[in-house]
């Protein structure tokens, strides 16, 4: 007997608030539809308020951030929905605990994501193949909370890909637009960002990962171009997926 699908998808999101405002026009900008009833049904929790998942992470705060984030899961579970989307990839340190919590699957934005580079490897032979003397291929941008915690990483392993993250100087300037720019309603600075890629090229980088949302916004306002792969857009297009809708206008 075919499954039914899925009727609302609820977004945990305020993780952070622009992210989830640009994740909510993503599906709707990418979902195929003719009409309002064409898109999907959905609920958004938005709570700004849940603690810095990185600074928890890094042991720089004691506020945990798993509590509030598993009470608003389960939250949106009464509110009906039948599938949760989580627009942040630090939080997803602390997904498995939540899906504990709730009886409805969490799209996990990480492992689509290395799923979605394995496969873009296997349409483009050789895109990804490790260079003689193995060399990193996949560069990772994420906040020093995902880095620590090779939540990408050990995603990307799982798929042969091997990983390269920026070095300290990099990374800290890739913290300093995520935490100075974007979160605090800034333009990205863009020369640093681009130190930041320049760290993962020089390791014999073919692709970069944007595992943070934050970053994802960059893309959309900047052109970034196909070196760049969007963790968001990953998660986006599988939503849609799920709902049985026809994704549309990706790159």
């Amino acid at each position: 007997m075919e499954q039914a699908l899925p009727k609302v998808l609820g977004i945990l999101g305020g993780l952070g608030p622009m992210a989830t405002v640009y994740f909510y026009e993503m599906l709707t900008r990418h979902t195929q539809a003719a009409r309002d009833q064409d898109h999907i049904d959905v609920i958004i929790n938005s709570r700004a308020t849940t603690p810095d998942r990185t600074s928890y992470i890094l042991g720089q705060s004691a506020e945990n951030p798993f509590d509030i984030m598993a009470a608003d899961a389960a939250r949106l579970v009464t509110f009906g929905a039948d599938v949760i989307a989580i627009p942040c990839n630090t939080s997803h340190f602390f997904i498995p605990r939540v899906q504990e919590q709730i009886s409805v699957p969490i799209l996990h934005m990480i492992r689509e994501t290395a799923r979605e580079l394995a496969a873009q490897g296997r349409r483009r032979p050789g895109i990804l193949a490790t260079k003689a003397g193995g060399s990193a291929r996949v560069g990772i941008l994420a906040t020093t909370g995902t880095v620590r915690t090779r939540t990408y990483q050990r995603m990307c392993e799982k798929h042969g890909l091997p990983c390269a993250v920026p070095d300290d100087a990099a990374q800290a300037a890739v913290m300093d637009v995520i935490y100075g720019d974007i979160k605090q309603g800034r333009p990205a600075d863009m020369a640093a960002f681009e130190r930041a890629a320049a760290s993962l090229r020089a390791q014999g980088c073919d692709r970069a990962i944007l595992g943070c949302t934050e970053l994802s916004l960059i893309k959309r306002d900047e052109g970034l171009g196909v070196f760049y792969l969007d963790s968001m857009e990953v998660l986006a297009r599988n939503a849609i997926l799920a709902f049985g809708k026809t994704p549309i206008g990706f790159d």
